[in-house]
């Protein structure tokens, strides 16, 4: 059973913690010697999966762009290598280059360790842990933290090399060759991306290179690019595609360059967005609008799940306009990845699975979400769109959007938070049901769902429990000028009843 301070690093399928001081109230709990013994026990579980002796394991080591990347990596290494194990380095590296560091022929490492707490702020830090067969789900990570909290790891009698590989360079090439074979440009093969010009925005993460190592090879003009340099202070903007500041950051860098398009990584590569030419963002439902356009081009009829927040104009948009299915399922990109895996192993088939968030997961590149490989599908069909006269936001003409869209976060109070937050749920379900003109979503894996008519809001609202902290997400949306206003209303008369529910934030907005 682990203990709380250990319990506290587990979040969900990774590990995350506070790595540097500097932030009132937040103390340090992933030092390097918890980072090593994490390490020894990822080394320990290893072995005993895989049937290898630890002095057999080959191990890959990267880290994003925060300050506190280098100090943990050098523990983790120590760890590893002093149990037997063999090292590489790889220092600045993405996620999904991390787990690619598994399966691409002459390299195939055992498994890999990426040191990144995703866009979380600058003295935040965590571990990420892959094999051949995909990320550690939520179980494997608490058998880690287990393993490592006893301290009993697996040893040898010797100590394990390290070695240094430029990694993020083999994995940009592979990227590159995968570009050019979709475009299958026969005019220009080597360079399908001449004559476009297109700006990175890498929040000054990792996901600089993109620019460098995979753009300008395939020709593309990649002057306006800004903050590409790895800096884990994050001086300019979060690293956080779903950040408005982030967005408006590389909007503007397209409309001052004239750019055709525009791209914004997190800062370990995982998610993406992107801005068409005319300074539009692709990103939320739009970005897996058009990444259901381009999967179901190529898979007519599949199965496209996503997150629960995604607006009704986007189902209608998959399964009316493209004729694919919208299996709408639980927030966070394990869930949604697992539930496609599950529906191809019951014989549904699906090739795509992505959230709001800009986690984005295909079928064809090993259900890993990957924000590189997300953004060059969407390079190939940009660049096949040109040889028609077209331009990727003509994909999206057909997408009708909400005209008002708002999210509350509402803190619970109660100390068995997750008690708490489905007593709510379970109580609006029984109250939503007997209540005129409350239509309750029948088919809904998350919280409760309910749409309203015209008169009552034309929209719909989403509640459901955060999947690890003390709150409830609300979000709302509606098609009518101050329809969110009247749906929230609405809700709020219902939830007053709930002292421990932090209702502040809605009683405001509807005032």
């Amino acid at each position: 059973m682990l203990s709380e301070s250990w319990k506290r690093l587990q979040n969900g399928s990774d590990v995350r913690g506070v790595a540097l001081e500097g932030v009132e109230g937040e103390n340090v709990n992933l030092t390097p010697d918890i980072a090593e013994k994490i390490a020894c026990a990822f080394g320990t579980w290893l072995s005993n999966k895989s049937g290898k002796r630890v002095e057999d394991l080959r191990i890959s080591v990267g880290n994003d762009s925060r300050l506190s990347g280098p100090m943990l990596r050098e523990a983790v290494i120590k760890g590893l290598t002093d149990m037997g194990c063999s090292v590489s380095c790889f220092n600045l590296a993405s996620t999904p280059a991390m787990f690619m560091s598994t399966v691409i022929p002459g390299y195939e490492y055992d498994g890999a360790i990426m040191l990144t707490a995703s866009h979380l702020p600058f003295n935040r830090n965590g571990m990420k842990f892959f094999t051949r067969d995909g990320g550690l789900e939520k179980k494997d990570i608490t058998e880690l933290l287990e393993i490592a909290q006893e301290g009993k790891f697996a040893t040898s009698s010797q100590v394990g090399a390290v070695d240094e590989v430029d990694f993020i360079s083999v994995y940009a090439a592979e990227l590159v060759d995968i570009i050019r074979k979709g475009v299958n440009d026969s005019d220009d093969y080597m360079k399908p991306l001449r004559g476009f010009r297109i700006v990175v925005d890498a929040g000054n993460g990792a996901g600089g290179f993109f620019a460098q190592k995979v753009l300008e090879p395939l020709g593309a003009d990649t002057s306006g690019s800004q903050y590409l340099e790895p800096d884990g202070r994050f001086p300019n903007h979060i690293p956080n595609p779903e950040n408005k500041e982030a967005m408006e950051a590389i909007r503007k860098a397209v409309i001052d360059n004239k750019a055709d398009l525009g791209i914004i990584f997190d800062t370990d590569v995982d998610r993406a967005g992107a801005v068409d030419k005319n300074g539009k963002e692709i990103n939320r439902n739009r970005i897996i609008a058009l990444m259901a356009a381009i999967v179901l081009e190529e898979h007519p009829g599949s199965v496209i799940v996503t997150d629960s927040i995604t607006s009704d104009e986007l189902k209608i948009f998959i399964e009316k306009n493209l004729g694919g299915i919208h299996h709408r399922f639980k927030r966070g990109y394990k869930n949604v990845i697992n539930e496609s895996i599950r529906l191809n192993n019951e014989g549904q088939e699906c090739h795509l699975a992505i959230e709001t968030s800009g986690h984005a997961a295909l079928k064809e590149n090993y259900f890993l979400d990957d924000g590189a490989y997300l953004i060059a599908k969407i390079l190939i069909k940009m660049a096949k769109l040109r040889k028609e006269n077209k331009t990727i936001d003509m994909l999206l003409a057909d997408l009708a959007e909400p005209l008002e869209s708002r999210e509350f976060r509402m803190n619970i109070h109660e100390k068995d938070f997750k008690a708490y937050g489905n007593r709510i749920i379970s109580e609006l379900n029984e109250y939503a049901a007997k209540t005129e003109g409350w239509n309750v979503e029948p088919k809904n894996y998350e919280g409760i769902r309910v749409s309203f008519d015209k008169e009552k809001g034309d929209g719909w609202f989403l509640l459901r429990l955060s999947l690890h902290d003390p709150l409830m997400p609300l979000n709302i949306e509606s098609r009518i000028e101050g329809g969110v206003k009247i749906i929230a209303s609405k809700l709020l008369d219902f939830l007053k009843r709930y002292t421990e529910l932090d209702i502040s934030s809605l009683e405001e907005y509807v005032g």
